[in-house]
């Protein structure tokens, strides 16, 4: 190829060597709808909405989960994780993790069919 000749792949009038071209930055957007798509009913939630973990294995590895044995760096938001792990605190609400881990497992769903929160809707469904 000539030397004079100008690359301008992204046909915006500018010499490549001056303006390289842009990346295509919708790639990761792509891969994180298929990942969504392929596992319904999990989502990233149990990592702490962290989109770039093996949040897809949380329910079985646990590796990256909310206090799992991964490290996942900046991983700060700790609403996200009292999410994951089922506490949640209201702003100013003291913390008690003891008493709350408590009270959440005493009333599970799994335990108390009527405490889920689609239970109205599967009652007038079985009736």
């Amino acid at each position: 190829m000539d030397s004079d000749t100008r690359h301008d792949l992204n046909d915006n009038g500018i010499d490549d060597e001056i303006e390289p071209p842009v990346a295509d930055v919708t790639a990761g957007s792509k891969q994180l709808a298929d990942r969504l798509q392929d596992n319904q009913g999990t989502d990233p939630t149990l990592s702490g909405g962290d989109i770039d973990a093996r949040w897809e294995d949380a329910e079985s590895g646990g590796d990256e989960t909310v206090g799992g044995s991964t490290a996942t760096p900046g991983r700060n938001d700790l609403d996200a994780i009292g999410k994951a792990i089922g506490m949640t605190y209201a702003d100013g609400e003291e913390l008690r993790t003891g008493e709350k881990g408590e009270h959440r497992d005493k009333h599970r769903w799994e335990l108390d069919p009527a405490s889920s929160e689609d239970y109205p809707d599967r009652a007038k469904e079985g009736a």
